[in-house]
């Protein structure tokens, strides 16, 4: 299935320097969404990195939390918190943008997956986030904070904390994506569960290469990252079966995304 470029609202192909303003509009948009929601979530932001916190401090030793080290880090840690709790809120908008930018370039049958491809994507984003939380953090912090001894005792700074754990919330809400972007993929034709049978051995050692690069350099946590990953292939491979486009022998399908919401607008 061949790709034209996109088109204007006059039906003229776009250039570079449209493509540009294109996506510039859709920035601002995200950028406004999430300035709107960190006004609203700095009001939260002791509670939020308290909740944060949460999983590290249950297999902490009794009385003892995280340390700062610098006189402004607590209160770039707010900000920073705030700001990630922001995004994680404005995560619809950013999808539906992102999926609007693409759009002109879609079939007109195709566009009409962008309300369940906004809500599952956000539905799988958050979960896989609330997976590393509820699931990963635990197991994880009682694993590292097993090594202390009355010689060596846990004293993770804020900054160190913030830093490991948002980078894993967010690591394991993209990786979630994949059976949400398999669907969508598989339902234009782009790829099907064939393809993805075959290609098997070859994602399973992209899986561990993507857990070393998004996760701390340490074997636990990309073990913790690649074990997830490897589930939601295998399930990715069953969601492109279930999900796939059929092979259908009709002229329509040898027409451009254009030519098709041409005919419509005809129509």
């Amino acid at each position: 299935m061949s790709r034209k470029p996109k088109k204007t609202l006059n039906d003229q192909e776009m250039t570079l320097t449209e493509h540009l303003e294109e996506l510039r509009k859709r920035l601002i948009v995200c950028a406004v969404a999430v300035g709107v929601a960190f006004c609203v979530t700095y009001y939260f932001s002791k509670d939020l990195f308290r909740l944060l916190m949460a999983p590290l401090l249950e297999v902490m030793p009794p009385e003892q939390g995280l340390i700062f080290t610098g006189l402004p880090e607590a209160f770039f840690t707010y900000l920073k918190v705030a700001l990630v709790a922001a995004v994680f809120a404005s995560a619809p908008v950013i999808l539906y943008e992102t999926w609007r930018f693409v759009a002109p370039g879609l079939y007109s049958r195709e566009k009409k997956y962008i309300f369940p491809f906004v809500f599952l994507s956000t539905l799988f984003f958050v979960g896989g986030a609330l997976f590393g939380y509820y699931v990963v953090f635990p197991f994880g912090f009682a694993f590292f904070v097993g090594f202390a001894t009355d010689f060596i005792r846990p004293m993770p700074s804020v900054k160190e904390y913030f830093s490991f754990a948002t980078r894993m919330l967010f690591a394991f809400g993209v990786v979630f994506e994949l059976p949400v972007f398999t669907m969508f993929l598989s339902r234009i034709g782009l790829i099907n569960h064939k393809m993805l049978i075959r290609q098997r051995k070859y994602a399973f050692l992209a899986v561990f290469v993507i857990s070393a690069i998004l996760t701390p350099p340490d074997v636990m946590s990309q073990l913790m990252m690649a074990g997830p990953l490897l589930i939601l292939y295998e399930i990715s491979i069953v969601v492109a079966r279930i999900f796939g486009k059929k092979i259908v022998e009709d002229d329509q399908e040898d027409e451009s995304p254009e030519q098709e919401n041409d005919k419509e607008k005809t129509s």
